[in-house]
C-alpha cells in the first residue's frame, strides 16, 4: 500500500491565505514552485531564506513550498513525487516546478547518478552537490576547484567568516542565518560564476559521482531570482 503524505497543516493554511490574495491580484502568469530538500534544516532553512528576501510581488504572483525530508537520492525523488501528489490534491491546482535538492554524501556512486539521471528523463529540476550543500557557501567568497571531503567545509566556512565575525565564530549545520550572513559577507554573484565555471570543468562527462567539486544549486538560485523580472 502507497504511504500516505501529510502536508503540515501550517503549510496548508498558508497557502490559503496566499491564494485569496492571488484572487484579488489578477496576474497572467502565475506558477507553483515546490523544492523538496534532502535534509531537513540546512538545505530549507537557506532557501527559506531566499525565498523571503524576494520581492512582495513575487510572493504575491508565485506559491514556492519548501519542504525537508531526511531522504536522499531516489528516495528523495519517490517522496518528492509523492508530496507533488498530495499538493495537487490539497491544492486543487498542479504544481508547474518540482526541484530537488541532495547531495553526494558518501551514498554510492550509482544510486547519485541514477537519481540525477532520472531527474533529467523526467523534467525534474535537480539541485545537486558533490560532496555537500556547503559548497554552494563556500563559493560565494572563493573558486575552489580541489575535491573538498565534507569534514573541510567546516573549516572552510569558518576560515572565511572568522575574519568578519571574529574568532570564536562556529559554523552551524541547521543554522537559520546563513543566507542572511552570506548575503551581508558574501556575494551571490561570484557564487553563480564560481559554480558554472565548475560544472564547465565536467562538461560532457556522465560520471556526476565524480564530480568533485560540483554542485547545481545556482541553477535553482538563479531560476528564483529571475521571478523578480516577471513582477
Amino acid at each position: 500500500m502507497a504511504r500516505k503524505i501529510k502536508i503540515p497543516n501550517e503549510h496548508l493554511k498558508r497557502y490559503a491565505r496566499q491564494e485569496q490574495k492571488r484572487k484579488l491580484n489578477v496576474r497572467t502568469k502565475r506558477m507553483y514552485y515546490l523544492i523538496v530538500c534532502e535534509g531537513e534544516a540546512t538545505e530549507p532553512n537557506y532557501f527559506e531564506g531566499l525565498k523571503q528576501d524576494l520581492p512582495k510581488g513575487v510572493l504575491t504572483a508565485y506559491q514556492i513550498e519548501i519542504e525537508g525530508t531526511g531522504r536522499n537520492t531516489q528516495s528523495l525523488i519517490d517522496e518528492a513525487l509523492l508530496l507533488k501528489t498530495a499538493y495537487e490534491k490539497n491544492m486543487e491546482r498542479p504544481i508547474d516546478k518540482l526541484w530537488v535538492v541532495f547531495d553526494r554524501d558518501s551514498f554510492d556512486a550509482e544510486s547519485f547518478n541514477n537519481a540525477i539521471n532520472y531527474c533529467t528523463a523526467h523534467a525534474i529540476g535537480c539541485a545537486w552537490s558533490n560532496e555537500a550543500f556547503e559548497l554552494w557557501y563556500l563559493l560565494h567568497f572563493h573558486y575552489y576547484n580541489n575535491a573538498i571531503s565534507r569534514k573541510d567545509y567546516q573549516d572552510l566556512i569558518e576560515q572565511n567568516l572568522q575574519p568578519i565575525l571574529g574568532p570564536d565564530y562556529r559554523y552551524q549545520k541547521n543554522s537559520v542565518e546563513m543566507y542572511s550572513l552570506l548575503k551581508e559577507h558574501g556575494r551571490i554573484e561570484d557564487a553563480i560564476r564560481n559554480a558554472k565555471n565548475l560544472e564547465k570543468n565536467f562538461a560532457g562527462r556522465l560520471d556526476y559521482a565524480n564530480h568533485n567539486p560540483c554542485t547545481m544549486v545556482h541553477k535553482l538560485v538563479e531560476e528564483l531570482l529571475r521571478l523578480k523580472e516577471s513582477c
